[in-house]
């Protein structure tokens, strides 16, 4: 018998790490604090304000940082500049799908859209992988263009001013952009935050093309510019690798491992045939199939399923509901066998781990 349990009926509270100021940023935008199973979720709501807070200081310091460098582009002629102004700009820009995804992300489900809007977050990803891309093809443009149309750069000075202000702004945005996309388990998030990482290096390649055409090697500037387009293609490749597993629902095997741990140390609990997980955004679901004695009664394994339930909402983080599907143990037969023959063989039939 499948139990499938929303997350209520429980007095246990959130080990949050925000303080009152964020709670009542919190408060805002959504309701009131509430275990209903309508318009709780209230770790993912805090999560998604998080992330809107996080996009939105970071679209303040990147657009500050890219104008910066922007006057400087157009005083010195440098394409290495130019090349971390693009790539600086298009950080920036990637702010606005993910604002757009973590307010979408808080509308709660609906009657279509029944697991909610988490996957907006996704959807940005992949708009955020696009910008990277742009920027990538610009600047590699911009640095052949340069190397076969030779051009003075001047006012070296600002040029390594510029670039030292990017590679600090820059590395601002990536720690608070990954260290929250951590936190809260957004992919997209976390994916803009070594995005903005590897800007802040490219921002101090461009001191090195500078010094290197101080010192009378002119194609040092559109040669960096190369180097920092290829850095940008890297990232995104990285960036790639993180969203693309999100939107097919890779879940790390140990969170996986974690999960079943947790349900096999349930007291009652036989044991656990089956863990799957998925990402919706920044919020996790669950399904466990575990098995308890053949000779309970209906109430008595409904009670280890929530308890079960129970325990995988404290100790999972970012977890937001779990179904948790009983199988009794030790009564001789197969409680399955009147669908095994839609399972056998086929694509959803998972081997237990050893």
């Amino acid at each position: 018998m499948a139990h499938p349990h929303e997350h209520q009926g429980h007095e246990h509270h959130h080990e949050h790490e925000r303080g009152a100021g964020l709670r009542h940023f919190v408060r805002g935008f959504v309701a009131p604090h509430s275990h209903d199973a309508k318009d709780s979720l209230d770790q993912a709501l805090e999560g998604s304000t998080e992330g809107i807070r996080a996009v939105t200081i970071s679209l303040c310091v990147l657009l500050v940082t890219a104008a910066i460098q922007g006057l400087v582009v157009i005083a010195s002629g440098s394409v290495a500049l130019l090349s971390d102004t693009l790539h600086n700009g298009a950080d920036a820009l990637t702010a606005i799908p993910l604002f757009l995804a973590f307010r979408l992300g808080r509308r709660p489900p609906t009657r279509r859209f029944t697991y909610g809007f988490g996957k907006a977050e996704d959807v940005a990803g992949v708009i955020v992988i696009a910008l990277i891309a742009a920027s990538a093809v610009l600047a590699a443009y911009a640095a052949v263009n340069r190397l076969l149309h030779p051009q003075r750069v001047t006012d070296l000075g600002f040029v390594i001013a510029a670039a030292a202000v990017g590679a600090v702004g820059n590395e601002v945005v990536a720690l608070y952009r990954i260290r929250t996309g951590r936190h809260i388990g957004s992919a997209a998030l976390e994916a803009d935050g070594l995005h903005a990482r590897t800007d802040g290096i490219t921002s101090l390649l461009v001191i090195v093309g500078a010094i290197g055409v101080a010192l009378g090697a002119d194609w040092a500037d559109p040669v960096v510019g190369l180097v920092i387009a290829a850095a940008i293609a890297g990232v995104g490749w990285q960036a790639v690798r993180s969203v693309g597993g999100r939107l097919l629902d890779a879940v790390d095997r140990s969170l996986i491992d974690h999960i079943r741990d947790v349900a096999a140390t349930t007291p009652g609990v036989v044991s656990v045939s089956e863990v799957r997980a998925r990402w919706m955004g920044h919020r996790l679901l669950a399904q466990v199939r575990l098995g308890v004695e053949g000779t309970l009664s209906v109430s008595e394994a409904h009670d280890i399923a929530e308890e079960t339930h129970h325990r995988l909402l404290h100790e999972v983080p970012n977890l937001s509901d779990a179904i948790i599907h009983v199988d009794p143990e030790g009564t001789g037969g197969d409680p399955h066998a009147g669908t095994r023959h839609h399972s056998d063989g086929g694509a959803w039939h998972l081997e237990p781990r050893a």
